[in-house]
This record gives C-alpha cells, structure tokens and sequence, in this order.
C-alpha cells in the first residue's frame, strides 16, 4: 500500500541517479543463483555444437573439465548433466538408464575425482534420453505406466548416488515416486543425497531444442500430456507441490520459466521451499536467435532473469550460466 500523495510524495526521486536506484533495488542476481546445464556425448576430443541452441555444446568426457573449470571459476554452485544417448543404446525399456558404464555415471565419477565438492551435481531421474519412444518412463499401447516406472527410477537414483551425485532431480512426473526414492535412498544410507522434485513441470512447446540436444526429438511418440501438467491450471501445481514436499523433496522446480512466472510466485508464498525456476530451451533459443538477429538488445537477457528473482526463485536452470560475466 503507498502512502502519501503527489507532490510531497514523489517515486521518481529514488530513480533519479544510478547511485540511487543501486541504493533502493529489491531483487538483483550473482553466480550462486545459477544452475549451468551440461550436455554429455560419446567419443573422444569433441566439443559439439546443437544447431538449435546457438553458443551450447555437447561435450565428451575428456573435454568435460573445459566446462567444470570454468563453471567453478565463474563461482557457480552446481551443473546439471544431460546425455545424448546413441540410437543403438536405446530401447523401449530404457536400460541404459541403468548402466552403470553409462554417460551420466562415467561423468559423476570423472568430476568427483578431479574436483571433489568444489561443484555440486546434479543429475536427471527420467528415462526420455534412454527410450526408444522417446517418453519419460515404461510405454505400454501408448500410455505410460505409473507404479512400473516408479520401480526403474528407484534404481536409476540409487546408481545416480552411490556414483557421487549430490542432487537427484526426478523430471519424470510419476505420482509418487518422489516418497519412493526418498525410501529408497535413506534405506541405502544415502540420507544426504537431495531431491530436487520437478514438481510442476507442465506440457510445453518450449522444449523443442532440448529434445534435439538430448536426441530423442525423432524417437518421441505422441505428446506427454497424460503426466505432465496442463498449461492452463494452477491450482494443480499446487497440489503437485504438496504431495512432494510430504513425500521428502528438499526443492522443487518449475518448468518452463518465463511463462509460469506466477506458478513460481504462488509456489513460494504458499510452502516457503526453495524453489528452482527452468529457463527452458525453447526460451534461451528465442532470445538468443532474436539478439543475433538485432531484433532486441542483449540487456533482455538480463531481464528476462531477474523476473524469476522478482517471482521469488531461489535458483535458475540456465543455459546463459557460463556468460555470466557478460550478463551481470
């Protein structure tokens, strides 16, 4: 509520310097509100660029340090990994999910070796990069099983921590697998290992170009609207969130970002739990594609950040992470 009135009471005089502005400003950003996500391909000396997500690559595990160095170096506090998974590896039961030679595991350990707990992991719990239909779990006549897939996510997170993951991050949006996980993980005494639930990840079109980066863009059958959310509710993310605070999620992420900036607002002034906004490809690509295309300047970089600020998110997943000295 303002009090006071024009004249005596003037909102411009705060504005009226840069001092000012530095003096009076309710939101602003640093490194440790970051999240750098990081794509993993097989081989040797590769540095791979996605056509979809101009300056983003998919990097080999001998090229991983380029990346980690510089993420520490930029004093941000955790990097998610991704793998593009070859087509021959995929099957319609996601196996390769639970290799423990598989890309994912071959990095946790190749990064705790090298940096210890200099860098957090965090690591992906869902099947999409592994199928060869492309869903986030079991399919069977095109539906995807709840309490089946469920029973792979256990073990999927299980090998995830006991490789050296710091953050499981299920994307899969099961009913009830984040109380089973979390069950599973104390039971094997990783009672440390946190959980950070997609809770309100909903049905989007703003994930073409990570499809891409992961490679399951052509093998995606179908949509995945019978488990993530529908775009036009809110109070269900609600209730999404709920459910998996009570099941044993220590954060909780929105996704997509920018256009569920109220999800975001209403999740925080409702539990009071960390809460993790995703700046999804789609989102990066558009900005991206229109700065080079001088439709708009680079500065909306930064403002389309700080909005997940100003909607109360603790964290941002974010592909403009590793320029953080050009954006801040």
């Amino acid at each position: 509520m303002i009090t006071g009135k024009f004249p005596s009471l003037r909102l411009r005089r705060n504005r009226k310097s840069d001092w000012s502005r530095r003096l009076v400003e309710e939101n602003n950003l640093t490194p440790n509100d970051f999240i750098l996500p990081v794509f993993l391909i097989d081989g040797k000396n590769k540095k791979q660029p996605i056509k979809s997500m101009p300056e983003v690559y998919r990097y080999t595990l001998d090229k991983i340090s380029l990346v980690v160095d510089k993420a520490i170096k930029k004093g941000l506090p955790m990097i998610a990994l991704f793998p593009y998974t070859e087509r021959k590896k995929k099957n319609a039961l996601g196996t390769e999910a639970l290799n423990e030679n598989n890309l994912v595991c071959k990095a946790i350990q190749l990064i705790k070796n090298r940096y210890k707990n200099e860098i957090g992991i965090m690591c992906d719990v869902a099947l999409d990069p592994y199928t060869s239909h492309g869903h986030d779990g079991l399919l069977k006549s095109g539906y995807v099983l709840n309490d089946e897939t469920i029973n792979v996510l256990i073990n999927q997170s299980l090998l995830q921590a006991q490789m050296g993951c710091d953050v499981l991050a299920p994307s899969d949006m099961m009913d009830g697998r984040i109380g089973k996980i979390r069950k599973a993980l104390d039971k094997e005494n990783l009672k440390n290992v946190q959980i950070l639930s997609y809770a309100a990840k909903y049905a989007s079109s703003f994930y073409g170009p990570f499809r891409d980066a992961v490679g399951s863009t052509n093998s995606l059958k179908g949509d995945k609207k019978t488990y993530q959310m529908d775009f036009r509710n809110s109070n269900e993310a609600l209730r999404e969130v709920s459910l998996d605070i009570k099941e044993g999620a220590d954060m909780v992420m929105v996704k997509p970002g920018m256009p569920y900036l109220d999800i975001i607002k209403s999740i925080k002034e409702k539990f009071k739990i960390p809460v993790l906004a995703y700046q999804v490809s789609g989102e990066y690509s558009l900005l991206s594609n229109a700065i080079k295309k001088k439709l708009v300047k680079k500065d909306v970089i930064f403002e389309s950040i700080i909005a997940f600020k100003r909607a109360g998110a603790n964290a941002i997943v974010s592909y403009y992470a590793d320029r953080l000295d050009k954006i801040l």
